[in-house]
Order: structure tokens, then sequence, then C-alpha cells
């Protein structure tokens, strides 16, 4: 069987701070049910700068500056830390700064519906100009700008959405319709959120890796929001959407949605469509969500912290045919959360960790790293949720005891030996096992690793359809370095095949 490969990853995040204050979910909720209270007026003292944003230890390992066993030396908390020299281009990916992010919004914008003030857009065309990524016919898309009364008059008259930097107005997004809900300025704003911090990983992906745009196919996009109007809700397409703004002349594309596990199950179909020879090259990719920034924000600033939550997310994965080198993605070691799996945390281990195992006759020690859930629990541990990547290392550990895989002494260093330190921001479908993909692409391929197991799970129930919670993996091998054809016979194979034909005829001949 020719497993596909991981051939390359991206990750970036952008800085949104104003974002925060008036676009994500826990302070647009409360200026509604609370508007005077303590939280909104203490809120803007906790904001953090774009340098402390940059230096922070859990961001410059999203970004791959940093690994993540280089992170865990870091002394926990991370925030009051941070990495000297730490600049906004890792090695996979990039921080962009919020001014510079606005501007690549209304790249995204294909509808005329982003207006920037006039010295607002020239400072930012400007700065994207010096952007090594930004191709001139993105560029163009910078609009020479509006005054500021006329941006005023969009908010305050036709329902516009303002669009704030350093906690002023800069320019705002227009509905895109006068009673479609599913397309009011609300909703475009969040759009266009994702729309171009995917179209930024994807960028990244393809510049980190030396990959032509015009090789990818196939775009798979799986972040959490949903695009569409009245008629459609979730219809789509984000993924055309950005396969198009980044260049991706040939590719066609769809959008897979499962909260916070559709990237795993975008990373097993990626996997499945290359492996069938549909496609040789597909992307995986998933923009940010505005409304989780500052998600936690009330637990923060109650216990005096910056607020963490401060930056939107997103990342790009490419799924390629096999070539020999790169790391495999094992398409028969699928584990999957069932209709009857039930949600008991040893019913879901068992379905997600062990049952691919066995089917592949490995320990739970034979997997060299697991990426679970890497919530950062810089984030997690204020707001009560604990350190979820520990956590889970626990319920696999203790599984693996069962087992007789481990000692029960073993349970304790099991999170040091086979798993790793929580760095991604909690935007749901960010943290849900992808953030390791690119450091185990690279470890696979120095030699440091065998195997890694990406993990995703799912929370179906927000969605009241259904109370069943939802989880798939794979596992991630280093490659081989033996590449076979799509049908899985080698061509040394087939050579023996038609010579024991040839024998087979010339005796059937001779006999008669």
């Amino acid at each position: 069987m020719s497993f596909p490969v991981v051939k390359g990853a991206g990750y970036i995040l952008a800085h949104t701070p104003d974002m925060v204050l008036h676009n994500g979910t826990t302070q647009t909720s409360e200026r509604v049910i609370n508007p005077n209270s303590d939280y909104l007026k203490e809120l803007p003292k906790h904001l953090r700068s774009f340098e402390e944003v940059v230096s922070y230890p859990p961001n410059q390992t999203y970004i791959g500056s940093l690994n993540p066993q280089e992170l865990a030396k870091y002394e926990m908390p991370w925030y009051d830390k941070k990495v000297e020299g730490a600049e906004r281009f890792g090695e996979l990916g990039e921080i962009m700064p919020q001014d510079e992010f606005i501007g690549l919004m209304q790249m995204s914008d294909a509808f005329d519906l982003v207006k920037l003030e006039k010295s607002f857009a020239e400072s930012v065309k400007a700065k994207l100009a010096k952007h090594p990524l930004i191709r001139e016919e993105l560029l163009a898309k910078l609009k020479e700008g509006d005054s500021i009364e006329d941006i005023k008059k969009q908010i305050d008259e036709y329902h516009a959405e303002a669009i704030y930097h350093d906690n002023e107005i800069v320019g705002c997004v227009k509905r895109a319709h006068e009673i479609d809900i599913n397309l009011n300025a609300h909703t475009i704003f969040e759009n266009l959120v994702v729309k171009a911090s995917g179209a930024l990983a994807l960028m990244n992906l393809l510049d980190k890796n030396g990959i032509d745009a015009n090789d990818i196919e196939y775009v798979i996009e799986c972040s959490e929001e949903a695009c569409g109007d009245m008629n459609q809700r979730g219809g789509g397409n984000f993924a055309k959407a950005i396969a198009e703004m980044v260049g991706c002349n040939n590719a066609t594309g769809s959008d897979t949605r499962g909260f916070c596990a559709a990237p795993t199950h975008s990373l097993i179909e990626a996997a499945a469509l290359v492996q069938a020879g549909v496609y040789q090259n597909v992307v995986i990719v998933a923009g940010g969500a505005t409304a989780k920034l500052g998600m936690n924000g009330k637990d923060h600033v109650k216990k005096g912290l910056p607020i963490l939550e401060d930056a939107v997310a997103g990342f790009a994965v490419l799924v390629s045919k096999n070539d020999g080198i790169n790391p495999i993605l094992r398409t028969d070691l699928v584990g999957r959360h069932t209709v009857g799996t039930g949600s008991s945390p040893q019913a879901v281990i068992t379905s997600l960790i062990t049952t691919p195992l066995d089917k592949g006759n490995l320990k739970i020690t034979d997997i060299d790293k697991y990426s679970v859930e890497m919530q950062n629990p810089d984030i997690t541990k204020p707001a009560g949720a604990g350190d979820v990547p520990a956590a889970n290392y626990k319920m696999i550990a203790a599984l693996g005891v069962k087992r007789g895989e481990l000692e029960r002494a073993d349970v304790a260093t099991f999170g040091d030996k086979h798993g790793l330190p929580g760095w991604a921001p909690t935007q749901g479908h960010i943290p849900s096992g992808v953030p390791y993909v690119g450091f185990g692409r690279e470890a696979m391929l120095n030699g440091e690793i065998d195997k890694a197991m990406i993990v995703g799970k799912g929370s179906l129930f927000l969605g009241r359809m259904t109370n069943l919670f939802d989880g798939v993996s794979i596992v991630m091998e280093k490659n081989s370095g033996k590449v076979e054809d799509a049908k899985g016979v080698s061509e040394e194979e087939v050579k023996k095949l038609v010579a024991e034909a040839m024998r087979e005829f010339a005796s059937h001949l001779l006999g008669n």
C-alpha cells in the first residue's frame, strides 16, 4: 500500500487586540448584558503590545521558531516570560500585526464591502508592499481609502461593522444584504477574518516549503465558521475562495465542518483522496475565529493576567503523493469515535488511541509523540480548565497500565516522554492535533522520531442537534523510502508477475 505524505505545513497568528474588545463573543455579550461592567472598564489595561505577543514563548512555538521541547524548559507560567531576540517570521510561519491584517481583510474582499480610512489605507499599503508574500495583484486590491465621515455614516445609518485600530475607528465592513442575517456586517466581518487568516497560512505553507501554488489540486477548509446566505446558511465555500486569493489556479475545493475535530477529519480526507489517486496535492487549511478572542478574558483579568487570547490563528498542511522522503500518513491506522462509542473517558481513549494501534500490532509506547488537544495551559489553567494536554496524557498512560504496557510508576512521566506541552491558541479547531504536524514532519525527516499520532476531538452538542461527542485520529510515520504504485504492487513485483505469466503462457503453448 502506497501511503500519502505530509509535504509541508504553515502556521500564522494575527495580533488583533482591538478585535478582542469589539468582536470577541465574551466582550460583545458583556456589552449587551452589562455595558457598565468593571470587566469592560478594566479590560483595555490588560491588552498586550505586538512586541509582547511576538516574544511570548507559546507564540514563538506556534510559528516554529521554538520547538515544543524548548518550550517545556521555560518555567510556567509563561505569560511573564519572553524569548529573547524573537522575530515575527518563524520557521513555519509568521505573526502579523493588526494594521497589516486589516489590510489583508480588504485584500480578501471580493464585493467592495471593506472600507478603510484614507490615511490608514495608505499606511497599511506601504507596510504590506514590503511583505515578502504579498503579490502585486493582491496589493492592487487595497483601495485609496474613504473619509472617516463616510465610514461613520455606514456604521451609524447602514449597520456596518466598525473596524478599530488603537481603539479608533479606521474602517468598516458593510452588510452584504439588507435583511439576510447570514450576510449582515457582523457575519461578513467574521468570514473575512477566516478567509484572510486562512490565506496567510496557505501563503506561508507554500513559501516555507518551496511549493508552486499551481501544483495544488484540491483545498479542504476546516475552520469553525461557515459562509452562505439565507438559502444555504453554511453552503461555503471558504476553500475555493482562499485558493483563488493565494493563486492556486488549478485547485478546486470544499469545506469540512466538525467543530474542534474538523482538522483531523480533513487530514484523513486529504490522505484518502491522495492515496486513491484522485488528486496528487491536497491542502487542508483553516482560518481563525474572532468569536474566540478573549474568550477566557474575565478569568484572566480577575487574576491580574494579560489577555492571552489576543490573536487570530490559522494553519495549512499539504498532503501529497508518496515521494519516499516525507512522513507518511497511515490510513490503515485511523481511530474514530463512532455513534455507539459512548462518552466515558476510557471509551473515548480506547476508540481514538488503542483501537488503531491494535490494527497495526502496536503498543501505546510505540508512538513517540501524541499530539492531542494542544491547548496552551497558560490560558486554560486560570480559567479552571486545567492543563488539557497533560490530562489527555494521563488518560492514555492509565489505559497503557490497564493493558499491561506501562507500569503505574510510568504514568507520572508518560507525558514528558510521549507528550508535548500545549502551545496553541484556544480557537477550537486550531489546537486539535494539527499544531504538531509541522514539528513532527521535521522530527521524522531528522531521524529524531519514528511515529506520532494526531488526535482531534470535537463537541458536537454545541450545535444543539445531538449530545454526541466526536473524535478521529491518524498515525504519522517516518518514510521507509520504499514507494509502491497506487495499487500497492511494487515495480519489482510487477516484473515477477509478468515473467510468471509468460512462463505459464509458454508452457500452455508447448502443451498444445
